[in-house]
Parts: structure tokens; sequence; C-alpha cells
């Protein structure tokens, strides 16, 4: 049930209000004075104040909404007014009112004006967690690896993450392009606007064009009223171009124009559109010799690289495969709600040896296929797909030019290793073993780790792991 707070010094109107509310479903209630309301409000949790905004004796409505602001409630506030105050009470909008109603007011406009400003909180609210949400699955911590070549990527993330620069991600197949064009817009300064993602492969050349300038009602047949394209949608935001080596030669100028004055028309339109967008174009072709055979435009090519991202496939960082199996064993545990498994040790030895062509979403899938597939808590090389029981490298070989690469890394003559960050991945990669081995008991992880439990848990919460991996103890 909704709980309103009324604010009102004249008792007759306020019980008058509190009687009619209570008739409507909602739960009320009622203070004859700003300081008596304020003194409630600290105390107890409302969806909505409704408050006069003139008081003659002692705290008014704008003294009301001054103290809920810089008190930080969470609180729509609605005041109520008599016509010689409606200055006041834009005044009082200004100050974060969400709206006013004048006296004598209309019940139903005033129940309206009430479920309106109810639904709008609780609309931001979850707009808020929402972002939350993103901002933390696309934080610099959510990236997994600690392998020399992706430590290097994410220094990189990290540099460009701050400025407006034009990106492009370079990359096979499934190796998490979009995750990264995410990353970096969830850690720039547009990151509260939109991010809007558009295949340039799966959509057909006939469509493109306006599924990314949009239309006018008419512009031709089927169009029957106007639409807004993805440049648009993306203002003040970031508008991310996957699979532009497929993008038509005949599509490349138009867009190499948006990017460059910022400026389009709509198909079938006059209009010159202005937009704010940064640009994070993706691409598993090899766009320069694509330039090079005149199939993409050259200028279009200088024009997207000005910082070019390289993401390494999956058997080039194979370090970083048990992190991977790791996260996504716990991410669908959590999602299908049944225990983690675990592989065993010839199964892993045939994961590490695999050539991983899908690369990381090739990896996920398994993971998935294995949780619904294998009812047990391990995978024996008898689980695993066909695909995975050919040998390649051993894994001797193998550990070795892991840590020759990570000496070339660390020695490679840098003026600047960052540490913290360094040890910071190895750290979390460590903890995330120890608790897979524990099967997620925090006591036995940290004597794995050689820590106190305690310790255990402040780490998992510095690093955002400390949600539903827990142990009943």
């Amino acid at each position: 049930m909704q709980r309103i707070l009324i604010i009102e010094d004249d008792q007759t109107l306020a019980d008058y209000i509190s009687l009619v509310l209570k008739e409507r479903g909602f739960e009320v209630a009622a203070t004859y004075s700003g300081a008596q309301g304020l003194e409630l409000l600290r105390k107890e949790k409302f969806h909505l104040v409704l408050t006069d905004l003139v008081m003659p004796c002692g705290i008014s409505g704008l003294d009301v909404l001054k103290e809920i602001s810089a008190s930080k409630i969470d609180v729509p506030v609605i005041v109520v007014t008599a016509f010689a105050s409606v200055d006041t009470a834009v005044e009082a909008m200004k100050l974060g009112a969400f709206d006013y109603v004048t006296k004598p007011f209309n019940v139903d406009e005033l129940i309206i004006t009430i479920n309106r400003a109810i639904e709008v909180s609780r609309l931001k609210r979850e707009n808020a967690i929402l972002r939350e949400e993103l901002r933390k699955k696309y934080s610099f911590k959510g990236l997994i690896g600690i392998s020399p070549k992706m430590l290097k990527l994410y220094e990189l993330i990290e540099k460009i993450s701050d400025t407006d620069c034009t990106v492009l991600i370079t990359g096979e197949s499934g190796t998490g392009k979009e995750l990264i064009a995410r990353t970096i817009h969830f850690n720039s300064p547009r990151a509260q606007k939109p991010f809007i993602p558009v295949n340039c492969a799966a959509i057909p050349a006939s469509l493109l064009e306006s599924e990314l300038f949009g239309h006018e009602k008419g512009a031709f047949t089927g169009a029957f009223s106007t639409r807004i394209g993805r440049f648009e949608l993306a203002n003040h935001g970031t508008l991310f171009l996957d699979e532009i080596g497929d993008l038509e030669p005949s599509l490349q100028a138009k867009l190499l124009r948006a990017i460059q004055e910022k400026e389009f028309e709509r198909v079938g339109g006059i209009k010159t559109i202005k937009v704010d967008v940064r640009i994070i174009a993706a691409t598993n072709r090899d766009l320069e010799e694509l330039t090079r055979i005149g199939k993409f435009r050259d200028d279009l090519f200088y024009r997207l690289n000005v910082v070019q991202i390289h993401i390494p496939p999956l058997r080039e960082r194979r370090e970083d495969i048990p992190l991977l199996l790791d996260y996504y064993i716990n991410e669908f545990s959590k999602k299908m709600k049944r225990n983690p498994f675990e592989f065993t040790a010839e199964a892993m030895e045939h994961l590490m040896n695999y050539s991983w062509p899908g690369n990381v979403r090739e990896l996920r899938n398994l993971v998935e296929s294995l949780m619904i597939l294998v009812r047990g808590n391990r995978v024996n090389v008898s689980d695993l797909p066909e695909r995975f029981l050919t040998r390649s490298q051993s894994p001797e070989s193998l550990r070795i030019t892991e840590r020759e690469e990570f000496e070339h890394y660390l020695l490679q003559g840098k003026d600047e290793i960052n540490l913290e960050k360094t040890l910071y991945r190895i750290e979390k990669a460590l903890i995330l073993r120890a608790l897979k081995k524990a099967k997620g008991t925090k006591s036995k992880a940290a004597k794995l780790l050689g820590i106190k439990r305690t310790t255990l848990i402040e780490k998992l919460k510095r690093m955002g792991l400390d949600q539903e991996n827990t142990e009943n103890e």
C-alpha cells in the first residue's frame, strides 16, 4: 500500500484530504505543521509528500522542500497552494517539487497527480537501479582475464574511456567486441546517455539507411509515418556500429558525412539534423585490405581508425580460459538455480588445448550446454563434445609459453607498470579459484588462501563478488 504524508496547517482540510485518500486505498499520515511533518518524514518511509505551500506559523512548504533536498530524502513532493501564490508554487517546482495543485482543488485531478508522481518516482528508482547494475556489469573490474595481452588491453580501454575519440575495435567473431564497446561507454562522460548498437551485417542494405538515419513519412513504399534513426536515438550518447566492414559502399559516403560533420538528413527529408554522437565501430574483417582493393572508403577508414583496439583470440590467451569458465559456471548456476560444477583435470587439459575458433562466445555456449546436460558436479572428458577431444599442444609447453609471455609483459621496458591493477586481477583470479574449489564456502576458501574469513569477505565486497556466491554458515 502506498503511504502518503500530509503536511497542512488547516486541520479541517488535512483531515478531509486524509479521508479522501484513505477511501482511494492509500495509507495516510496527517500532520499539522512543517516541523511535525519533517520529524515524521525522518523517522518513517513515505511514497509521497503532499504539503501546503504557505503555512504562516513556523516552517513553510518551501522550507519543507529545501530540507527534503538537503537531507537527500528520495520522495516526490506535491505542493498545495492558493491561486494568489502560483508564483511561489513555480519556485517550489524549481526546488524539486513534482507538481502543484491549487485551492480549491478537484479531488479526481489530485488523485491523478498523486498517482503520476508515485509512478514517475518508481520508474526513476528502477532506472537508477538498472544504471547501477549496468555500471557494475561494464566496469573495468567486470572484465575477465589476467593474461598479458588482456592487461595491456585494459590499460588502453581506461585511457580512452574518459575521452570522446572515435574507436575501432577489431577481432575475430566471438571475442567480445560489443562488451568492450559497452565498457568504454559506461566508463565515459556519456555513461548516463544512450548506448545504441547497430549490426551492419544483420540488416539488409535496402533497410540499413533508414535504420541509421530514419525516414520521413512517404519517403518510400511502406513508409506510413516518420521514423527516427539510430543516430538520433544515440544523440549525446554512443553509437556502436558492429560489423562495419560489411557496410555497402553506397552508404559509406553518407556515414562519413554524419561522423565528420555530425549532421545528416532522414531518407526522403530535406531538413538537416545535427547530432552529438560518439562513434565506436567494430569489425572481424581486415579494413586495410578492404580499403586497398576498393571495397571500403579510405577516408571513412581513417575517420574510424582514430584509436584501434585489437582483442586477441582466446587461443592466444589460454591462461584466461579457467577464469572465463569459472565466471560462466557461476553465471549459469545462478540463472538455472543449480549447483556449479567443476572440470576434471583431464577435461580441463582438453579445454586448455582446444583452438576455440568461436572464442569467448563458444566457451560461454559450452558452459550453458554442459549446465543443462551434465547432472553431476563434475564434468568428465566423456561429457565434452567431440570437437574438444583432439589433442594439440601439451600443457607443459603451454605453461612455459604463458610464463615467458608474462615475463615479457613485465620486462618489456615500459617506463611505468601498473602494479596495483595487475595484482588486483591476479588476486581476483586466485579468489575465484579458491571459492570454486571450496564449493562456495568462504571459510574453506579463506583457509586455502591463508587469510581470515573476514578478510576474504572484505575483498569480495571490494571486487563486487559478494552477492549470491556465499555459504549457509
